[in-house]
């Protein structure tokens, strides 16, 4: 490790004033990703910002930053997607299906809701079958392989199911799943939501058999909200159309004209983007590597979040969801008063700690308050952060 916990937080203007443990929903930024973004515009408006130089130039951050993103996934870069976001790469993959009335999409309870709400426009539009398989209220004793065992059908098409939880922080066994869906005798898809898992997991997505893979690059990789990626298997890009179609994603003849889709994964991309975002993501990705290997800072996480975990527990008004430490960076949890579960507190508990500088957030499924730490979180901090939930406890006499 050639870089201090110390050290790499002094790079991190967000970190100067706050104590953050909001990773779940966006991680702040190095200053140097801030100023390679900059950069990139400056670049682009200085060659351009319309011409041959600059074009090549932005389609050359795009590929490389397409390598990078494989690389993170242990994947090949003919399999990644570039999108904007989580959402858009779940809906290139939910979209392109080819779907027959009656077929049948599987989701777990804890998916987010702009993925139940596509889906259910899907059901809409072609009378599909789609059940949710109850993960949330047996959290601490279900089996999720067997539960989707239980739930899958003969006209069982796709399954959608987070590979880390983005309500109770658990690790799904994707591999397992995916083993389980594609051994039925139809062919079963699985789609993952990927929101908390790239950037804080060691990948090898190509090991796992995964069909489709969606993420983003402003949670836990700390890059731009803006520019995120979709991992597409070979297998599963043989019949997947495009959802979106643009100028990125099409060949044309000399004339101009569209004559198909690219050979690759890039038949998904559909026209201008915000390259300079792609200068920014790589930065930001490099940054955590002078750190330690995805394994390193993955074992701190872990480390970490067992440690806020017990702490939370020792709070008499104080719940965590799992009744073991989470295998990731977040670690969600309930206020009882008098015995009773207070979720009216929620709220005011975050308003609390964001008057003293800490910033959590609240869910609404389940009700609860999540908290989030990366490698670079402290105990230090943790320690403030459970001495300040304490004297928020104390003010509402719990």
């Amino acid at each position: 490790m050639s870089v201090s916990i110390a050290q790499y937080r002094q790079t991190i203007p967000a970190l100067q004033n706050k104590s953050y443990f909001n990773y779940g929903g966006q991680g702040p930024m190095v200053l140097n990703a801030l100023k390679a973004i900059q950069f990139a515009h400056q670049t682009m408006q200085t060659r351009g910002p319309f011409g041959s130089a600059v074009n090549t130039w932005m389609q050359v951050e795009g590929e490389k930053t397409r390598r990078v993103l494989a690389d993170e996934l242990g994947v090949s870069p003919q399999t990644m997607v570039l999108t904007e976001d989580v959402t858009v790469g779940c809906n290139i993959a939910l979209w392109g299906m080819s779907w027959r009335n009656g077929d049948h999409i599987l989701l777990s309870d804890c998916e987010h809701p702009g993925i139940f709400a596509a889906v259910y426009e899907l059901q809409r539009r072609f009378d599909l079958e789609v059940s949710i398989f109850p993960h949330l209220s047996q959290i601490n004793r279900a089996n999720p392989v067997a539960m989707i065992q239980s739930q899958l059908r003969p006209n069982t098409r796709l399954v959608v199911v987070s590979h880390v939880l983005w309500n109770t922080g658990q690790v799904m066994p994707l591999t397992e799943i995916c083993q389980l869906c594609h051994a039925q005798p139809q062919t079963v898809r699985v789609l993952s939501d990927a929101a908390q898992s790239v950037g804080m997991l060691p990948l090898q997505m190509a090991e796992t058999g995964v069909d489709f893979y969606a993420f983003t690059g402003h949670k836990w990789c700390c890059g731009p909200a803006g520019l995120g990626g979709l991992y597409v298997s070979p297998a599963a890009m043989e019949d997947l159309a495009p959802t979106f179609i643009g100028w990125r994603g099409i060949t044309m003849n000399k004339e101009g004209q569209p004559t198909g889709w690219q050979s690759d994964a890039r038949r998904y991309e559909v026209a201008t983007s915000n390259v300079a975002l792609c200068s920014g993501l790589r930065v930001a990705i490099a940054s955590h590597h002078s750190w330690g290997t995805a394994e390193e800072r993955y074992f701190r996480i872990c480390q970490l979040s067992s440690y806020l975990w017990g702490k939370l527990n020792s709070l008499r008004a104080v719940q965590c969801l799992l009744k073991s430490p989470p295998e990731s960076g977040l670690v969600s949890f309930q206020l009882f008063q008098a015995g009773e579960y207070s979720p009216d507190l929620h709220q005011k508990l975050v308003t609390y700690l964001e008057s003293q500088q800490f910033y959590l957030r609240t869910l609404l499924s389940p009700s609860c308050v999540r908290a989030c730490v990366h490698y670079f979180t402290t105990e230090a901090e943790i320690d403030r952060l459970i001495d300040t939930i304490e004297t928020f406890l104390h003010g509402h006499s719990l």
